[in-house]
């Protein structure tokens, strides 16, 4: 999904200007947009262009004013990005406006020749002008109460305080060449503090703390704060007559808390009204200390008992319906959002894989990725990143390598204090500990490789693995090549497509990439504008007139339809499908086909020659994609809209649906929406719609959930044998496969609860899973790696191609259902695969090593467990490589369960016997012969070989007359081996007429 690459970019913070003090950086925020980010010293705060990673402007305190109102601690920016509000260690807010001027430029270059301008181009995001930024004082404001957490809203400030201990709001000072507020606003223009005790904060599960940190999630109607005692709550300002369903919205409601708070107070009192989403059990010498020592603070109570479970900072995840709560102890717990009553969800807690004896410290900093995917944690020790799901995908804990402390550049790896996404999710930036000698440095870049899916989730990319770089495509090619070639890890079958710079100059970061079902063709489109390219001609396509490129926004996604590709834009706040020809150059005149829309679109999709639109109004629209003689075109066959099914339509995240054989071959497409089966992930839902009709004619459906927690599903409804119609799903835990999942026909899923929908079969992965080879049989992904080398000094980031066979997962379901003829009927399209003979012994020895029933004496299950094993031998008769399958099992099998094995597959003389007779027949069969060697193994360890080898002898004598050297001298080790005499070897050798061979 996410995975770190190359090395990590390290900023100087420190600028090289005359009077500026040389400090540690404390803290540091991105803006809204996050083109911007700000740094803070104990006196200087600075802001910063993201991409390229540029100072902008420097704002320094006067030591009168760090004397008066104290050092800089902490900030945090407005949301509309026009100030900067600066917490300080003496409980005051410094508050700093942003000027943007557009005519101004920080840094421009001198203009270069014609001639040389071509070596001379900008790099992504770069093209764009440097605009200047001006940082003003606007004003000091002192907090009575000591200051502990600021919020800033768009008409006001948000704070809490901890003597007494409230929740106060006072709004923006206005100045004298701003606009007065409007009427709305005008009555909300006062201070409002709310005291934290029993009667109105009742839901608090302590009455006696003070909020520590708030937090505001911005799309959605609600923020969340964590109290003095480590708990964690989730929490909106609402008029007192507002319903109790209403308290806390839901992700993606088009209004937000910032419009709630700025209501009129005057239409009623407002309250605060919260959930606790983390809560513990306070240790029971704890409580006694506390009702003992009543008079006492908090502090004072407690002593220096610290509570390793309570929260230290909280990132709400929207798009998945997710909040990732990190803890003092380094844990991190991932909870859904509350029920509408009032029910919280168990917790999940993260596994993270660190080395023994490294602590990772508290959790200083989370955030989420803007596509909701990923989880970056910033501990006292360390990083990491986690799927949506819980899985670890990179990480770093300090160093173990030996390395020079002094040269040593990435002191990140040693503890983060800070973090934020960049735009595009491309590159985290790290603000890291204080090193001790070391003031400056402390800002890093990661770059990071992402999979295309995270941006546009459609079958055609989830066909091939397809990784999303700054300023390149890596595409999977493995599936062209010969099969040892995919499951070599050091294999090159990676595709490296470079994203023209010229493009990206200007509308970097990609936002939206897209792959052709055959692989040939790629579309990218970023900030403004779309390029395609095609592998079989290398040759980029971009808009030669740039103003057509800056003249359009892609949003919604891309899909490729044969050659013709599939756009749905944004102009001029209107909405458009269009379709482009790669065969075409790339010009609004050569647009085939435009569809007006009346909304934003969230998703596309193409199944067979059907566009699917899914729009923000919550309505699927249906589309037949149409040849004509001269171009194509799209034709409308309805729509239907999902109100009271989905309530947050940005949440759907894949899209695509099934539809009858009676209906696709004789009915009339317009009525495919009212029979259509639709399946969706939303908010990490998979979800199956089954349409049924109402006495009305009206469609209506059922729901049902197959799984929770989704990352990433594939749809495969023309695979071999019993995987078609399968649907395959990760939840960070492993792939869960439905067979037969989509068939519209078999009743097996109809007739399941609608409620979590078992898997047929799930497969444990230790690495990413990104795209499964369905005619070899493999799951492809990736993993992390990381390195140190002494004499470097940074880290090296790169991903590692891996694999995982899965036939033998489908075969074990098979015959523990008893089902031996299916089980052949899918196997036959894999025997011909160089490791199918492999993924057979994987199978046996599964069945073998798990029949523990058989040590631990339980009946029951050894009687069912035996049951299988015969199944599984049947089914390997079937096979010319069974006896292969067999002894090589047995090989890697403890010696233990030997005779288990051999009294369901028979006597291994007899099957020695049986290899011998089959070489006597086929005397060209070398392979048996060598099967039959390792035989050999089996009954020495067995005590069935005679005394005199006879055995070893006849074998040997074959291998003579086949002239198999290489088995001559293994059967002649194995002769010294048993016999330290050497009497068996002598008489081997006699027997076998070696010791006259010339």
């Amino acid at each position: 999904m996410y995975f770190p690459t190359s090395a990590a970019r390290q900023l100087a913070t420190n600028p090289a200007l005359p009077n500026i003090p040389s400090e540690s950086v404390v803290a540091f925020a991105s803006s809204p947009r996050k083109s911007l980010f700000c740094t803070l010293t104990r006196s200087v705060v600075a802001v910063w262009l993201g991409r390229p990673s540029a100072l902008l402007s420097i704002l320094t305190r006067t030591p009168i004013s760090i004397l008066n109102h104290g050092d800089n601690i902490d900030l945090w920016w407005s949301p509309d990005g026009n100030r900067i509000v600066i917490k300080t260690s003496e409980s005051y807010l410094v508050l700093v406006s942003v000027e943007f001027k557009i005519d101004e430029l920080v840094y421009s270059s001198s203009p270069l020749p014609s001639n040389t301008q071509r070596n001379f181009l900008a790099g992504p995001g770069e093209g764009l002008p440097f605009n200047s930024v001006s940082l003003h004082f606007e004003g000091v404001i002192r907090v009575e109460g000591t200051l502990l957490s600021v919020s800033p809203r768009r008409h006001h400030l948000l704070f809490s305080t901890k003597e007494p201990p409230t929740i106060q709001r006072m709004p923006w000072p206005i100045g004298d060449d701003e606009d007065q507020v409007s009427d709305t606003n005008t009555a909300m223009a006062s201070y409002d503090t709310w005291l934290l005790n029993d009667m109105d904060f009742a839901w608090l599960v302590e009455s006696d703390v003070f909020v520590t940190q708030i937090s505001h999630i911005r799309n959605m109607d609600g923020e969340t704060w964590i109290t003095s005692d480590g708990r964690a709550y989730l929490v909106g300002l609402h008029d007192e007559y507002t319903t109790e369903d209403n308290l806390i919205g839901k992700p993606g409601d088009s209004h937000s808390q910032d419009n709630v708070t700025d209501s009129n107070p005057l239409n009623g009192q407002l309250r605060w009204h919260g959930t606790c989403i983390h809560n513990f059990q306070t240790p029971k010498w704890v409580q006694k200390r506390r009702h003992v020592e009543s008079d006492e603070t908090s502090d004072e109570r407690e002593g220096n008992y610290q509570e390793p479970r309570r929260a230290t900072c909280i990132a709400v995840n929207s798009k998945f319906s997710l909040i990732a709560i990190g803890t003092y102890c380094g844990e991190i717990q991932l909870t859904n959002f509350p029920s509408d009553e009032g029910i919280i969800p168990r917790s999940q807690k993260i596994e993270f894989p660190h080395a023994i004896n490294r602590q990772t410290g508290e959790v200083n900093s989370m955030e989420w990725s803007s596509d909701g995917y990923v989880l970056a944690v910033g501990w006292r020790f360390g990083w990491g990143i986690f799927s949506v799901g819980g899985n670890c995908l990179a990480s770093g804990i300090g160093v173990s390598e030996a390395i020079d402390e002094e040269k040593f550049q990435d002191i990140f790896m040693y503890g983060v204090q800070n973090l934020f996404w960049g735009p595009g999710n491309f590159e985290l930036f790290l603000l890291s500990t204080i090193f001790p000698g070391k003031r400056d440095g402390q800002l890093f870049v990661i770059p990071f490789a992402k999979s295309a899916t995270t941006g546009q989730h459609s079958p055609d990319n989830t066909r091939y693995a397809f990784l999303q770089m700054d300023d390149r495509a890596l595409i999977y090619r493995g599936a062209d090549q010969p099969d040892l070639s995919v499951i070599n890890p050091e294999s090159d079958v990676w595709q490296h497509v470079k994203i023209p710079q010229r493009y990206l100059a200007l509308n970097w970061p990609i936002r939206y990439s897209s792959l052709s079902s055959d692989g040939r063709l790629i579309a990218v489109a970023g900030r403004k504008g779309l390029t395609h390219y095609s592998s079989t001609s290398g040759r980029w396509k971009m808009f030669a007139d740039q103003e057509q490129e800056q003249n359009f926004t892609v949003r919604g996604g891309l899909l490729w339809f044969h050659h013709v590709l599939v756009a749905a834009v944004e102009i001029s706040k209107s909405y458009q499908i269009r379709l482009y020809s790669r065969d075409m150059e790339l010009t609004s005149q050569n647009i085939l086909h435009r569809e007006i829309l009346s909304a934003p679109v969230i998703i596309l999709s193409i199944v067979d020659n059907s566009l699917l639109v899914y729009t923000a109004e919550n309505t699927l629209q249906h589309y037949l994609i149409v040849p004509t003689a001269d171009s194509i075109k799209l034709h409308l066959c309805g729509s239907i809209t999902f109100t009271g099914i989905i309530s947050a339509p940005s949440a759907v995240r894949m899209l695509s649906w099934m539809i009858p054989s009676a209906q696709k071959q004789l009915g009339d497409p317009a009525n495919d929406l009212a029979v259509a089966t639709v399946l969706m992930v939303v908010g990490g839902q998979l979800i199956l719609l089954r349409p049924r009709k109402s006495a009305s004619e009206e469609v209506k459906y059922d729901i049902q959930v197959f799984a929770d927690r989704i990352e990433f599903c594939w749809i495969h409804l023309r695979g071999v044998g019993a995987l078609e119609n399968s649907l395959w799903a990760y939840d960070a835990q492993g792939m869960r496969v439905w067979l037969n999942a989509l068939s519209l026909e078999s009743p097996q899923f109809r007739d399941s609860p609608l409620e979590n929908v078992k898997e047929s079969v799930k497969i444990p992965l230790d690495f990413y899973p990104l795209s499964v080879l369905m005619d070899k049989g493999i799951i492809i992904g990736v993993e992390h790696e990381s390195a140190i080398r002494p004499n470097l000094p940074f880290v090296m980031f790169r991903h590692a191609t891996s694999s995982h066979l899965f036939l033998q997962h489908i075969l074990l379901y098979h015959l523990e259902n008893r089902q031996v003829k299916e089980a052949v009927a899918f196997a036959s399209h894999y025997q011909d695969l160089v490791f199918f003979a492999h993924a057979l012994e994987i199978l046996l020895h599964t069945v073998v090593e798990s029949d523990l029933a058989i040590e631990n004496n339980d009946e029951e299950n050894a009687n069912n467990s035996s049951a299988i094993l015969p199944v599984v031998v049947e089914f390997l008769d079937y096979f010319d490589a069974s006896l292969d399958v067999v002894v090589g099992c047995a090989r890697k099998t403890e010696m233990t369960r030997w005779r288990h094995l051999f009294d369901v597959v028979g006597n291994p003389k007899g099957l020695f016997e049986v290899l011998s007779n089959i070489f006597a027949i086929l005397c060209l069969s070398f392979g048996r012969l060598k099967t039959a060697g390792s035989y050999l193994l089996v009954l020495h360890n067995l005590e069935q070989l005679d005394e005199n080898s006879t055995e070893a002898i006849r074998l040997l004598k074959k291998a003579v007359d086949g002239k198999d050297w290489q088995l001559c001298r293994e059967l002649l080790r194995f002769l010294h081996s048993i016999d330290d005499t050497g009497e068996a070897l002598r008489h081997a050798l006699s027997q076998a007429n070696l010791n006259n061979l010339d």
